[in-house]
């Protein structure tokens, strides 16, 4: 029969073993919430728009009509940047 000395030393380190992974498990679980760097993300805000995450340090957010109309510009939008790509500055 293990001395009553013995056991709590277990226990509490088996307590300790357990709270050290919780607390490992809930960082990593915080880390993969996060995107990546560089990797974009969608999320509904809290008023209802919809935000884009990870194109730069604040997220860009328009309402879905906003978006629509965006949207409905690409072709118009990547035509400028063309017309406009020595003008333009690239992020690298």
């Amino acid at each position: 029969m293990p001395s009553v000395v013995s056991l709590k030393s277990t226990t509490m380190s088996s307590e300790e073993e357990l709270k050290a992974e919780l607390e490992r498990l809930r960082a990593e679980n915080e880390a993969l919430k996060r995107p990546a760097r560089g990797q974009m993300s969608l999320k509904v805000s809290e008023k209802g728009a919809v935000s884009v995450y990870g194109l730069g340090r604040f997220p860009v957010t328009l309402y879905r009509e906003q978006w629509e109309k965006l949207l409905g510009m690409s072709d118009s939008i990547r035509q400028f940047i063309r017309d406009n790509d020595s003008a333009l500055k690239k992020k690298e």
